[in-house]
């Protein structure tokens, strides 16, 4: 059964090398590029595990996470924030809002991988 991830990430660079690196994991990925598209492809069609990005233009992730979390659909998905800010102060915020794991920007490969290959396991199995 494959895994549908659902990347929501407004620069192409950030995007492309996330895409690379998640690609031996064999996912079906799809992308956005804005916490609206992201949103409006959520609700299109169901995702897995969805990785959002915490600074964006028309939406912003922390809505992005807010918004989510009221569809029934996402209620319990794993949803894992990025972002560049400071992890003592951003955390916090990202967790209140339903982020279910924060990750610090820039990704390190190993340790996305082994995140999302947790999440997709507990979820999907």
């Amino acid at each position: 059964m494959s895994v549908s991830l659902l990347v929501v990430e407004d620069k192409d660079k950030t995007l492309q090398s996330i895409c690379k690196m998640i690609e031996p994991l064999g996912f079906e990925v799809t992308t956005a590029r804005d916490g609206l598209d992201g949103l409006s492809k959520a609700k299109q069609q169901y995702f897995d595990v969805i990785l959002l990005d915490h600074k964006m233009p028309v939406m912003d992730g922390l809505s992005l996470l807010k918004n989510l979390r009221e569809l029934e659909a996402y209620q319990h998905s794993p949803l894992l924030f990025m972002s560049t800010q400071d992890m003592v102060e951003i955390e916090p915020k990202a967790l209140k809002a339903g982020a279910t794991q924060c990750l610090a920007k820039p990704l390190h490969e190993d340790f996305l991988l082994d995140t999302l290959k947790t999440w997709a396991v507990r979820f999907v199995a």
